[in-house]
This record gives structure tokens, sequence and C-alpha cells, in this order.
């Protein structure tokens, strides 16, 4: 049975920092690529970041470049994203993607930038 269970969500001031974390089982973690993405209320869902299976290669969201870290660790089979100076344009449930076979989503955690 597959699971991806994202966590680290909450309210933060704007400035602010938080780390997601998204857990995963039931598939081969160390052989997939990974994505974080994004949905604002009334808005599409849309990419933030990814990771490739060996860490090797990141890429980011313009919006998010130079404040959002994704990072992974195979021998948990977690992937990460460290998000600093936090804007309320951040506001939006954040959903970890794992690009395995016909790609699994995780239920998703809220994060909401306010002062």
């Amino acid at each position: 049975q597959v699971k991806v269970v994202e966590s680290g969500g909450g309210l933060v001031q704007p400035g602010g920092s938080l780390k997601l974390s998204c857990a995963t089982s039931g598939f081969t973690f160390s052989r997939s690529g990974m994505s974080w993405y994004r949905q604002a209320p009334g808005k599409e869902r849309e990419l933030v970041a990814s990771i490739t299976a060996t860490g090797g290669t990141t890429n980011y969201a313009d919006s998010v470049k130079g404040r959002f870290t994704i990072s992974r660790d195979n021998a948990k089979n977690t992937v990460y994203l460290q998000m600093n100076t936090l804007k309320p344009e951040d506001t939006a449930v954040y959903y970890c993607y794992a690009a395995s076979w016909s790609g699994y989503w995780g239920q998703g955690t809220q994060v909401t930038v306010s002062s």
C-alpha cells in the first residue's frame, strides 16, 4: 500500500519559515523523482519545486527561487521543503507528489502566512 503523508504546515507570520516533510512508503522512493505543488483558494495547482531521484537536480518556480529549498533523504524515504522569507501569497495547501508508476499524491498540508 502506497502512503504519501505531508506534515509541517501551519500558521506563520510574513518573513517567517516553515519546513514541510513528506514521508512515503510502498514504492521505490530512491528511484522516484519527487515534487511539491501548492494550490491556493480559487487557483489551479502549481508546481513549486522538484528533485530528481538522486537529489542531483532541483527545479523551482520563479516565485519561490532563493526562498525555498527542496531536499530528500533516501534512507528515510522522505522529501522536504524548507520555506524561508514566507509571504502572504505563499498561503496554500501544499501537496507532495511522487513520480512513480502512475504518480502518487499526498493529502496536503495547509500553510497560512498572515500577521
